[in-house]
């Protein structure tokens, strides 16, 4: 069991960190040719765009990386109290 609980631990911190890399991308402007911005884009998105679409937010505001990285860490701290 310990084995799955360590590959939702490394899972949820990996997407937590590419969701902070995207935001600090949008921060200084993005440039869609950077690998970087592009992998943590790809890994991010399936995740972001259904919440994006639930909360529709005016332009300039969008909550959810913010909402997606709350729900991760809810699910570290379940998995870390098994």
């Amino acid at each position: 069991m310990s084995i799955v609980v360590l590959a939702v631990n490394v899972i949820c911190y990996a997407l937590i960190a590419a969701i902070f890399v995207r935001v600090a991308f949008s921060w200084i402007g993005p440039d869609p040719r950077n690998r970087i911005y592009r992998l943590s884009f790809d890994l991010t998105e399936p995740f972001l765009a259904p919440v994006r679409r639930l909360l529709p937010m005016g332009p300039g505001l969008d909550f959810s990386p913010m909402i997606v990285s709350v729900i991760l860490f809810f699910i570290l701290s379940f998995v870390g109290r098994l």
